[in-house]
């Protein structure tokens, strides 16, 4: 197998009877762990007490796990044991026991090429829309009966209803190309340099960790040699609206096809329409000189129409009809924490997303203004990280111009880092007050709560953003409501 942690690099996934993941709640890592279970093969885990969005998926899949990690979860002893970059990673305690014990060890990223790459992988990289993006194409592929592995990381990807699958008929296995690395302070690697892709989507470029990467002149340069990693049979599915993929592709001598709302892209947006809480959008491809009109989504924004032109041109170039496209695209129902519907409370329609970076949040509130165009938009952010939000403070402050209203949570901090008392929440909000009166500082999740109390009204749409744990409002807002 691939991998620094591992001790056979010879292994044949298919002959391991059981696994063991270190942080299965995470979404990659159950995602993974649904692929192997498809395979056979025998799946436990151990995690935090803390509830998370994967619960519900692992649980209707019947993969158990255990609270907290130490030795005791190895037994009876596994083949194998995956672990998370979270939760210590490599020197997780329940790993480094796994060691000692002379079991194998690998990380989640590295496990993940090596079961991608036993099929033609499709690849989606960028800071935002990853996993929509490889969501879309994962149902456009179901849809047209094409059979894809997948595992991305998400809580559930519907209708499918699971965010992994290991399916022997087909040839394609979908994931995200992450730009993280393998394990933080171990092995800088990042994770997707260990994919090795047919196909590869490149949503955009944006500087997202400053943690990894000390400029972004780095985080292009990483980009880069991805891509020409790509074999020259292969695909490159770049967006060139964003200035950061057009300067990062140039002279690149690999098969390149462009799209976006851009005039010069090989594929072109054209037409899109807001209706009945619907998307409609035209399609126009300079190389067949035809346009494909009235494609239809039913999830909102301008960014998931880029999304979803990338999945079109996926399918077109796996040989899906005209037909089966169309299908595809108006079958895809969203992903947990991905402009989510979550429900009504005081009369108000509330919506949960991912959104942690300053471009994604600027994207979501626009689609929230853009099918909500007569609504007052309240926008709750829970910052993540505090070296993401020190390095793009300004970009915050200036994200949230769709929003009538914008409250801000603390900051979710990683445990990768220490907490630094030079940027916080309260300052974030003093100055995006600078360009909108109404904005807040809201701290906790109980201060956040009785806020919306008081303040949410009849009619309002509500976002929560954030990469955090501000999802778990909801388990409180609708148990009092």
């Amino acid at each position: 197998m691939k991998g620094t942690t591992l001790q056979d690099r010879s292994m044949d996934i298919t002959k391991l009877k059981h696994i063991h993941f270190t942080g299965v709640k995470g979404v990659g890592m159950t995602a993974l762990a649904l692929c192997l279970r498809d395979l056979g093969i025998k799946v436990t885990g151990s995690d935090v007490d803390e509830i998370f969005v994967t619960d519900e998926v692992l649980k209707e899949n019947s993969i158990e796990w255990k609270i907290g990690f130490g030795e005791k979860n190895l037994n009876p002893r596994p083949d194998l044991v995956v672990t998370t970059a979270a939760h210590g990673g490599l020197l997780n305690p329940e790993v480094q026991r796994a060691k000692n014990l002379g079991i194998q060890i690998t990380t989640f990223a590295e496990f993940l090429a090596e079961l991608a790459n036993t099929k033609e992988v499709i690849g989606v990289c960028g800071v935002g829309g990853k996993t929509t993006t490889a969501s879309m194409i994962t149902v456009l592929l179901n849809e047209a009966g094409l059979h894809p592995s997948f595992a991305i990381g998400v809580g559930n990807i519907y209708p499918i209803g699971v965010s992994g699958r290991f399916d022997k008929k087909g040839k394609n296995y979908v994931c995200e190309a992450d730009d993280y690395v393998v394990s933080p302070g171990v092995d800088n690697t990042p994770k997707f340099m260990l994919l090795d892709p047919k196909v590869l989507v490149v949503t955009n470029i944006e500087y997202d960790h400053p943690d990894i990467y000390s400029s972004f002149k780095e985080t292009k340069k990483t980009f880069r040699e991805l891509f020409e990693k790509l074999p020259d049979g292969g695909l490159l599915i770049a967006c060139i609206d964003n200035s950061n993929v057009s300067d990062t592709i140039k002279g690149l001598r690999k098969p390149v096809i462009t799209y976006g709302f851009n005039k010069e892209a090989d594929w072109q947006i054209k037409d899109i329409k807001f209706k009945d809480e619907k998307t409609f959008f035209s399609l126009y491809s300079k190389k067949e000189n035809r346009t494909y009109d009235n494609l239809e989504l039913e999830i909102p924004g301008r960014f998931n129409v880029q999304n979803a032109t990338a999945a079109f041109i996926v399918g077109n170039y796996l040989g899906i009809n005209e037909l089966g496209l169309r299908k595809g695209l108006s079958s895809y129902l969203g992903c947990r924490r991905r402009f989510e519907k979550m429900g009504i409370y005081k009369n108000a329609l509330f919506y949960d997303d991912y959104a942690h970076h300053p471009k994604e949040i600027k994207s979501v509130l626009m689609a929230a203004r853009e099918w909500f165009p007569k609504k007052r938009i309240v926008s709750i952010f829970q910052p993540h990280t505090y070296s993401r939000t020190k390095a793009l403070f300004k970009e915050f402050s200036e994200a949230f111009d769709d929003a009538d209203i914008v409250g801000f949570m603390d900051i979710y901090s990683s445990a990768r880092e220490s907490k630094d008392s030079s940027v916080s929440s309260e300052l974030l909000a003093k100055e995006t007050r600078k360009n909108n009166p109404e904005v807040y500082y809201l701290g906790s999740h109980k201060r956040t709560l009785e806020w919306m109390n008081k303040n949410v009204k009849k009619g309002d749409i509500v976002l929560t953003l954030g990469a955090g744990d501000i999802f778990h409002i909801y388990n409180q807002l609708f148990k009092d409501s």
